[in-house]
């Protein structure tokens, strides 16, 4: 499974969506289910999954699926290609 496939997983998990929902497009608070509470759980499943740690500022510039790939490249998790 690639980081990417990974990702997608955590974000499901995290946001309590569907299995096949469509996440790539996500942005903060672009649905009810991704909250600042929400948020803070979905960026320490991050961390788990990945085993990295996501600083203060990262947390608050991390707003979409796709900047979430882009921190993960900074800490060298796979290429952030989506």
């Amino acid at each position: 499974m690639s980081h990417l496939d990974r990702l997608r997983d955590v974000f499901r998990l995290a946001l309590n969506l569907p299995a096949d929902a469509d996440v790539d497009g996500l942005e903060y608070r672009s649905i009810p289910q991704w909250d600042s509470l929400a948020h803070m759980a979905l960026i320490a499943a991050m961390e788990d999954q990945f085993s990295i740690m996501i600083d203060t500022d990262e947390m608050i510039d991390m707003s979409s699926f796709e900047e979430a790939t882009r921190l993960l490249e900074k800490h060298g998790v796979g290429t952030a290609t989506v």
